[in-house]
């Protein structure tokens, strides 16, 4: 496992993004400018008002285009932590998959896939295993209440590049994983990259027992996602961004000045 590999695991759901074309409530697939013309141009409350223009058109493509950038790099950042935990730790992709049914709102049976599992029984290297086992106990104590009932076997993960929405839909889910989590006696983790979260949510998560870890500059490997990548899984997260920033911004920019051209 060597550097560009892992770049292009982050990178590669990013590919999408460059097609990107705002929907205006028609299609799935996007309009063109020139369709966007025909649909504006053809209402006439919107050409009178001059919400024709060229303008609107580029502010569409740019504000449902970053989202899908947004979007995009949590699919990325998901795909590179976990292939770094499947090499680390020498798991397939059977071990560190994980995931469970329940039934939706609609009375259908539905099933909720997590980003990645940890599991002690996994383990073959014994260093590694006391080094989890080490970790679990110090996430064990910082969670307390719900986890404090549990053996825990190991983590469930599920992995996010930020966290500033408060969508109740999300937080519902999350707290659904945790409780299942916990029914099989691992220690249910939210692992965000970005040191932006909402505190809100967050505390609501840590009030039932999960465990929160996210881009802060902490020691602690209870609190930071960096630290834990680099002490308990033994990959150093922080230094491959810092070697690959130059790549990965080259990319990013390109992205988004292709959002705020009209074409």
């Amino acid at each position: 496992m060597d550097d560009p590999c892992l770049l292009q695991q982050f990178l590669a759901p990013l590919k999408v993004c460059a097609e990107y074309k705002p929907a205006f409530g028609t299609t799935e697939n996007g309009l063109s400018l020139v369709d966007f013309h025909t649909l504006y141009g053809g209402d006439e409350f919107y050409s009178w008002i001059g919400l024709d223009s060229d303008l609107v058109y580029s502010a569409h493509k740019a504000a449902g285009g970053l989202t899908s950038i947004y979007r995009q790099i949590g699919v990325g950042a998901e795909h590179l932590l976990r292939e770094i935990i499947k090499h680390k730790i020498t798991l397939s992709a059977e071990q560190v998959a994980w995931q469970y049914k329940y039934m939706a709102a609609t009375n259908k049976e539905a099933c909720h896939i997590l980003d990645a599992r940890i599991s002690l029984d996994d383990v073959a290297d014994v260093t590694i295993k006391k080094r989890l086992k080490k970790w679990l106990n110090a996430a064990q104590k910082r969670t307390g209440g719900a986890s404090a009932k549990h053996k825990l076997q190991g983590a469930i993960f599920e992995i996010r590049q930020g966290y500033k929405s408060a969508d109740s839909k999300r937080q519902n889910a999350d707290l659904r994983f945790g409780a299942k989590a916990y029914q099989v006696n691992h220690i249910p983790v939210i692992a965000v990259l970005s040191s932006q979260v909402s505190e809100t949510v967050i505390q609501r998560y840590k009030n039932a027992g999960m465990l929160v870890i996210t881009g802060t500059r902490s020691p602690d490997s209870t609190i930071s996602t960096f630290s834990f990548f680099k002490d308990i899984i033994g990959f150093d997260l922080e230094n491959f961004f810092r070697d690959n920033s130059t790549a990965i911004k080259e990319v990013i920019h390109g992205l988004i000045r292709n959002l705020l051209t009209a074409n």
